[in-house]
Order: C-alpha cells, then structure tokens, then sequence
C-alpha cells in the first residue's frame, strides 16, 4: 500500500513576494526594456522596489474565491486550492483533524476513488500533493495545460462528495501515527518546537501542535473527520489559484462551470482568542534520549503583514541566518561550544513568534551559549545594527524570497498565502518596499517593545542523565 506523507508545514512563514525568470540573460544591475510578468521594477536603484502580476481576481456566487495569473512561459499549470481552515481551528479532543483530513482528501470520493485518483495522476504526468499549517491546508496539482479540465473535475469532486470510508481511515490513522514518531517523537527539534509553542500559547490554539496528539490521532474515527469536512470543506471557505499557461476567459468559464453548482453553506462564527501579552519567563525543560543539549529562546511577536514583522524579520537574519551571523560567529566560530545557531521571525495569521536556538555540541552546557544569546539580544535593543549588516539583512531577505518564488507554483502559492492569512492577495506586492524601508532604528525600537527579559520563554532539551 501506497503511504502518503503530507508537507506538514511547520517552519518559516514570511510574506511572499515574486519574481519572474526572465527569458534571455542580461547586464547586471540592467533593467530589462520589456516589462517581464511579475518583474521587479527598480531592482538597479534598490529605492523603489516594486512587484508587479497581472491577477485576475473574481468570486462566484457560492463564495469561492478565484485568483487567476496567465504565465505562458511553459505548456503547464499550476493549480492550488486553499482551505481556510488549520490547526488554529480545532479543540481539544480532536488536535490534528485538519492535518488528518488532509490525507483522507487522497482516498477518493465520489466519482474517484483513491486508487483511480493516483493513477490518473501518474498517467497524465501530473505531480500533486498537500500540505497543513497552523492556518490553512493547501492542495496543489502542477499539469500539463491541457489536463486543465480534469483535474478541475476531480478536485470538484473531492471538495463535494469526499468518502471517508472507516476502512480508509484506520489505515491511514497508522500513517499520520509514524509521521508523527518522525516528525515530532523521534525529532528533538520537532519536541523543541512542540513544547515551545505550548509553552509561548496558553490561550490560543497556536498552543497545540499542526500534527495533534497521538492520543487524539488514534481516537479519530469518520464523524468526527465528516463533521470537520462538512463544516469547511466548502467553497465559501476556499481559495482557488490558477498560474500558467491557460486564457483567463476560458478558465473563467470553465471554473463557473464546475465550481458554480457547488452551495455555499453558513461558516461558524471562528472564535480565535487572543493571546494575551507575555510578562513573566517561561521556562520549560524536556529530557531526552538525546547526545547534546539544545535550546530556544523565544518571545511573541506580530502576526503577518504587522509593520513590526519587517524589522524583526531583519533582526532574525542579523541574528542567526547563515555562518556570517552574529551567533554562528560568537558561538559555533570563536567559541566553539555550539554546532549550529539559528533565529527566525515565524509569522502567522493571529501572532508570530520570535526563535533564537542553539544546538550545542555534546557534553556542553548551555549556560554560556545563553549568556551569548542574551547579549546579543540585549544589543539588538541598545543599540543600532551596522549599515553594512543592515543591507546584507536587506539583500538576502529579499533575494531569498524572490529565489524561493521564480516558479508558477511558486507564484501561486505567494497569492494563496497572502488571500488567505493577510485578507488580499495584493499585499504581496508592497513587501520588497517595506523591507527597503527598515532602517536601523526601527529594528532597535521593535527589538525594545518585543524582546525584555519578562517576554521571553526559555525552552530547554537536555539529555537523559544516565543510569548507574
């Protein structure tokens, strides 16, 4: 049997931004004279950085929301739908349901069935898969263009009619068991990250783990996963994103087609709590069988699209991106206690936080690694980055995120994301602006307001200590 293991997830989460390749090489630093679809305008000054795609955005009478971009550089497109629906959106009890559902969506419906769902994938050379995070579960299909219409038929098909049959589920309960034992249990930065966030969340649903726990994963059964699926699985709740090579007309057409039959039904009232300010540590310590200590100092920081995510967005890549980073510098080079720093601005639709981790290397304490870290903190809030770390900040945010989204799946993922966790698609195109504008104060004043003492959570993995 056939054993499917989503992308779960549960790493950065930064505001995209998209880039075009373009189609001949040219100059360095020379604009081209044609304006290239998703081009970034004003690249050679570095003062007016813009992103431009032509969208086509359009909702139909059922509420589905569709986000179509023409892209002809390749016969192929890239077909994304977007629940919005994660995590965020479960209780205790059935921790992990929205991750489930995601893998029972690829065991058929009711006019494909699993086996004849993979099959016409792999016949038609089409690659396809899903993922789950704290605020969305994603499928994406990348296919030849003239494929469009069938895949536009079975995933109509799976967002009405989908089986959940107990049979399907009892095996594929066993799956998402050992992708948990991978991911978290027999991970010890999946068991940092865990208790970490369980430790930073006590009242938002950010507190519980993208995958659930294993006691809620094996008490699923089809009720519980039918009721999750009959209550977002609709259209109303969805976002549809089409990147290739297609005529917006006729894909319009064909979307009110199949989509447009499908009712729209009521959403319940979605009741986040907000997490309430942090004000004394935290502090958490878990023991492993594990060679070396490994810690994370984390604090709560703004959702996505905040002002205040740039700027420490920027302080998280001065921080820990990279062997030129002041923690891999101080910790990993000169001292030679750790073999790995890192930080990171994790941004999602109701908060974000703000990690710094070390991984020390076996047999040394973390006491010294966190008297580094606290200082570097501490400079980050008293006093100004340089010009020049700023810039190389600056440069390798942004070019990371144009890199990471020169394709059309990329393109499609940049609008899903932002549709979905900022409201509008079109704050994409602001992001490259927003990172250019940070200035040195800025980070200073956002790393004052989010990093003292009595915000941060000190959470600790240490070895078992062994038995005589």
């Amino acid at each position: 049997m056939k054993k499917r293991f989503s992308l779960l997830l549960l790493g950065l989460c930064f505001s995209a931004t998209v880039l075009a390749v373009e189609p001949t090489p040219t100059l360095p630093n020379k604009p081209e004279k044609s304006e290239v679809i998703g081009a970034i305008k004003g690249w050679a000054q570095q003062s007016d950085l813009k992103i431009s795609l032509p969208v086509t955005k359009f909702v139909l009478d059922n509420g589905l929301t569709v986000l179509l971009l023409e892209d002809h550089a390749v016969p192929m497109v890239s077909y994304h739908t977007w629940y919005r629906v994660g995590s965020r959106d479960e209780y205790p009890g059935v921790t992990g349901a929205a991750h489930m559902l995601e893998h029972m969506m690829f065991k058929g419906a009711k006019k494909y069935d699993g086996k004849a769902f993979d099959r016409i994938f792999h016949e038609n050379g089409i690659t396809n898969n899903a993922f789950t995070t704290n605020d969305y579960t994603g499928f994406y299909e990348n296919l030849p263009s003239s494929k469009l219409e069938l895949v536009m038929d079975m995933e109509v098909d799976r967002m009405s009619s989908l089986l959940i049959s107990p049979e399907d589920l009892k095996s594929e309960k066993e799956v998402v068991k050992e992708e948990r034992r991978w991911r978290v249990d027999n991970n010890p930065m999946g068991l940092l990250r865990e208790l970490m966030m369980g430790t930073m969340f006590k009242v938002n649903s950010y507190k519980w783990p993208v995958i659930g726990y294993m006691k809620d994963i094996e008490n699923y059964d089809s009720e519980k996963l039918r009721f999750f699926y009959n209550t977002f699985y609709v259209p109303n709740n969805a976002v549809l994103v089409l990147v290739g090579d297609f005529k917006t007309s006729s894909v319009k057409s064909l979307i009110e087609k199949y989509y447009g039959k499908l009712p729209s039904k009521p959403l319940p009232e979605k009741k986040h709590p907000v997490e309430p300010p942090q004000k004394v540590q935290q502090n958490a310590t878990l023991k492993k069988d594990v060679q070396n200590n490994s810690f994370v100092v984390a604090f709560q920081s703004p959702r996505q699209g905040e002002p205040d995510m740039y700027p420490l967005d920027l302080a998280a890549n001065i921080l820990g991106y990279g062997t030129s980073s002041r923690l891999h510098k101080r910790l990993v080079y000169q001292k030679q206690i750790a073999t790995s720093a890192y930080a990171y601005n994790y941004a999602m639709k109701d908060a974000g936080v703000l990690g710094v981790g070390v991984n020390m290397k076996p047999g040394v304490g973390t006491q010294e690694a966190l008297d580094i870290v606290y200082n570097e903190i501490w400079k980050l809030r008293n006093q100004k980055v340089s010009d020049k770390e700023l810039e190389k900040a600056k440069t390798q945010v942004m070019k990371d995120l144009v890199d990471s989204l020169k394709t059309m799946d990329g393109k499609a993922r940049a609008l899903a994301v932002n549709e979905i966790v900022t409201g509008t698609y079109e704050s994409l195109f602001t992001d490259l602006e927003k990172y250019q504008a940070v200035t040195a104060e800025d980070i200073k004043k956002a790393a004052d307001k989010y990093t003292q003492q009595t915000q941060r959570s000190i959470i600790t993995l240490e070895p078992k200590a062994k038995k005589e």
